[in-house]
Order: C-alpha cells, then sequence, then structure tokens
C-alpha cells in the first residue's frame, strides 16, 4: 500500500519515559516499507479532542513535512474519525493512526484466503465509522421512476455497500471456524499433545517451530512476519511426538479491531495441551512484552470458567543476551537460532504434555501385537521376549496406550514405575 511513502512519525508522551516511545511505531513503518524521516513528540496527559495534539505541536508537525518532504503522518495512537479529518484539513496529507499501520501490515502479509478475509473484515469494520464523502458526493442520488422518494445519497451507498461486504465475509468465516473444528476434532482423535507456541512479535517463534519440527516457516527479522497459523508435527524424547502450532506475534495494546485476525490463533491456544511461550530475552523491553502477551491471553483468548492450558516459558536468543544478565522469569533458555538446549526444553516440554507415561512390562498374544503401533516403535520398546505364552514387552506407555493394549489381550506383569497420571485432552 506504501510503496516509496515518506513519513513523519507523531505522538504524545503521558508521562512516561521518551526514550524508546517510537521504537515499535518505526519498526512497524519499516515492515510496512515507509520511510521513516522524523519522530515528533508532545508531552501531554490526555489528547485534545479535536486534532489529538495542540494547536503548537501541529504547527511544527506541519512545518517539518513541508521541509523534509513528507507525505503521510503516523500516529502513535488510534484517531477518532472527528481528529483523522481535522488532522488532515490542517495538514494537507494523509493521516494514518498505528491501528490502520498494522492492518496495512497484516493486508501485506496475509497469505491464506482465510487470513486475507480476516484482515479485510478488521479493515471494514475500522473503516465504516470513518466513512466520510465530500461536496457532491454527498448529494447523488440512485432515485428517479420506479424507486422509493428521492433514493439514497452515495455515502448511504457506500455505507450499505460496505455494511454488505462484512455480512458476507463473516459468513466465510463461520464456515472456516467450523471446518477448523472438523480438524481440530480429528486431530484430538490422534492423541498427539498439541502444543500452541505464543510469543510477541518477533521473538522467534517461527524459528523455534523449525528447529522442533523440520519445518519451513518463514522467518524474517521483522514484525508480524508470521500471519498464517501453521500446524506440524515433531518429535519428543522416548519416541514421543506433538503437534506444533505456530501463531501470529502479540504486540502491545492490540488494537481490538484486529482480534477476528487471530481467530485461528486464539483458539489453537485455547484448546492447546501447552502453551509455550517464546520470550526474546535479549530485548530491553522484554518484560513488557510478557507481561503484554499475557494479559492478552487473559483478555482476548480464554474465557470465565475456561480451563487454562500450562504455560511453559522458552527463554531465547540466548545467543545474544550474556549469561549473567537478570531475567527474573522461570523457564528453559535457548537459542532457536543454533539450537542451544533445545534438547532441554523438549524435555520440558515432554514432561508436561506426557505426565501419566510408566515404563511397564507386558505379556501380549502374538495375534494381536501387530495391532498397536505403540509396541512396534523402537524408541518405546526397551525390551522384547518371545515365549511359550506370547510375547513379553517392556516398553514405556500412557495410560490410554495401556488400557488399548490390554483391551487387545495384553496384560500387565510389571510396572517399573507410576506415576499420576493428570488428565490431558481438553478438547472439545
Amino acid at each position: 500500500m506504501y510503496g516509496n511513502e515518506r513519513a513523519v512519525l507523531v505522538g504524545i508522551d503521558r508521562g512516561h519515559a521518551g526514550e524508546g516511545l517510537f521504537d515499535e511505531l518505526q519498526s512497524l513503518a519499516d515492515t510496512a516499507g515507509v520511510a521513516t524521516l522524523a519522530t515528533l513528540v508532545q508531552k501531554r496527559m490526555r489528547p485534545d479532542p479535536a486534532t489529538f495534539i495542540g494547536k503548537g505541536k501541529l504547527e511544527e508537525v506541519l512545518a517539518a513535512c513541508d521541509e523534509l518532504g513528507a507525505d503521510t503522518v503516523i500516529f502513535n495512537d488510534e484517531l477518532r474519525a472527528s481528529q483523522t479529518r481535522n488532522l488532515e484539513d490542517a495538514l494537507g496529507r494523509k493521516v494514518i493512526d498505528r491501528t490502520q499501520l498494522i492492518m496495512d501490515i497484516f493486508a501485506q502479509r496475509a497469505a491464506t484466503k482465510e487470513a486475507k478475509l480476516e484482515v479485510e473484515l478488521a479493515q471494514l469494520r475500522y473503516g465504516l465509522p470513518r466513512l466520510r464523502g465530500w461536496g457532491a458526493a454527498l448529494t447523488q442520488t440512485g432515485g428517479g421512476i420506479g424507486t422509493r422518494g428521492p433514493g439514497e445519497t452515495q455515502l448511504e451507498m457506500d455505507r450499505n455497500k460496505i455494511t454488505r461486504r462484512i455480512h458476507a465475509i463473516e459468513k466465510r468465516l463461520r464456515n472456516a471456524a467450523e471446518e477448523r473444528a472438523v480438524r481440530r476434532k480429528l486431530r484430538g482423535k490422534s492423541d498427539l499433545p498439541q502444543v500452541a507456541l505464543v510469543g510477541y512479535t518477533n521473538s522467534g517463534k517461527s524459528t523455534l517451530l523449525n528447529r522442533l519440527t523440520s519445518a519451513d516457516s518463514f522467518v524474517e527479522d521483522k514484525l508480524f512476519a508470521t500471519l498464517d497459523t501453521m500446524v506440524r508435527r515433531g518429535p519428543l524424547p522416548e519416541g514421543r511426538e506433538a503437534l506444533f502450532t505456530d501463531t501470529v506475534g502479540f504486540i502491545r495494546n492490540l488494537p481490538h479491531h484486529l482480534i477476528p485476525a487471530f481467530a485461528a490463533t486464539l483458539e489453537a491456544v485455547r484448546y492447546a495441551d501447552l502453551v509455550l511461550h517464546v520470550v526474546d530475552i535479549a530485548r530491553p523491553s522484554w518484560n513488557e512484552d510478557f507481561r503484554s502477551v499475557l494479559d492478552t491471553l487473559e483478555r482476548e483468548v480464554f474465557r470465565d470458567g475456561d480451563a487454562r492450558p500450562p504455560i511453559l516459558n522458552a527463554l531465547n536468543k540466548t545467543d545474544l543476551c550474556p549469561e549473567d544478565a537478570e531475567r527474573d522469569l522461570p523457564g528453559v533458555r535457548i537459542s532457536a537460532r543454533d539450537g542451544a538446549h533445545i534438547d532441554r526444553l523438549l524435555v520440558a516440554i515432554s514432561e508436561v504434555v506426557c505426565p501419566g507415561d510408566r515404563e511397564v512390562e507386558l505379556l501380549v498374544p502374538y495375534a494381536t501385537l501387530g495391532r498397536f503401533g505403540s509396541l512396534r516403535d523402537p524408541r518405546r520398546v526397551r525390551s522384547l521376549e518371545y515365549t511359550d505364552e506370547g510375547v513379553r514387552v517392556r516398553a514405556l506407555l500412557s495410560p490410554a496406550e495401556l488400557a488399548e493394549v490390554e483391551a487387545g489381550g495384553g496384560k500387565l506383569t510389571a510396572s517399573a514405575s507410576s506415576p499420576a497420571a493428570r488428565p490431558r485432552s481438553r478438547r472439545p
């Protein structure tokens, strides 16, 4: 959308530290392909109701745009429709806010049909109350012989057209949600634990997914490099496997208009057996990023009464962070880029999602031995002994697998360990 646009960044400082206030906005602009020429900050506790910034700062912004040749002004907050109109009239340039900038990045990067529809829906919902018309456009009518009265104004026709499009997209997305529910149910039947990777945008989730599953998820050092949810199968210790889901990165003050664009991500997290929170501990703002993700999960993902899946922190990018750096956060320190301590992370994941595994000894009839995949996996089977009564097998099994073998005629003869099994399946 922006191409070669040149922008001035503008915002207000409500008493917080001004340093770094625009770092994230500038990263968003870079991701959108917008050249940033200058940043202007005004210290005030409340935005001006008419122009967001005061009259003096507005004149300063206009002068900076004229001097630098900026054609766009980007605000670091969400603007009301009236503020946007007043600012455009005063500055004579396109004015966009942080929400519009994020939505444009989503529109650029959405790859699947569903993601594109979700982004379009967010844009339409955001733009509908901001629809405006000028001069004769407001008086053009669609009336005439055989029509009702004077007809609709052009602005009303545009609003009706957008409303119809919104309803059409909502219907298609409801159908897509039903299809996801079917796929989720089928994945649930496989009895593979589901691990959802969440984290602040650009924290390394896609790199970690590639490391855990040998996937080919797109990786780029920009915000919102991944928008489409990806599910891949990956190995765990002791011959176990899990389904790992890469999700859209979160961001501070995530615009509520964009929540529909996170539908697949939110469902993947809600129904996961484990939430793997990837934290970029090399970022100076790692603590704020960490809290922002947890706040978004609590506010937008989980409903009252929902059973929350456990959360495991993967403290990523240790290769860029000194070992003695203070990080008062429990978790497993890793580097998804070079693979450091990934083995420790996999053990920690397995301990959470496979809590009822135990090593047992069974006597299994020859006729039924071939039915059970768990007894054919050399990573799970410790020993096999062929006897007159059947096959004596020592293997690591989950409670469900043990019950399946016993239902098929296997008899438990010994148990090396019997940890308390914790119910794992939370899927509908």
